[in-house]
């Protein structure tokens, strides 16, 4: 049976693959000659909801730790 942590886990490492990805995709469209301007600026918009997606689920599976 899996927890809410668990699936929170998965979902993040999925996510971080996902932008993982993102990275060498929008690498690889840098090394052609005639790159799609408007297909790159939306990988990086996604990559950037990857990123804040990744740091809210970061944020609810760390523990608050009131010293």
């Amino acid at each position: 049976m899996l927890t809410d942590k668990d699936n929170l886990l998965r979902h993040l490492h999925g996510l971080r693959s996902e932008h993982r990805d993102l990275d060498t995709v929008i690498a690889r469209l840098g090394d052609h000659a005639a790159i799609d301007q408007l297909q790159v600026q939306r990988l990086k918009k996604r990559k950037l909801l990857l990123r804040d997606q990744i740091l809210r689920l970061e944020s609810r599976l760390i523990p608050d730790n009131i010293a």
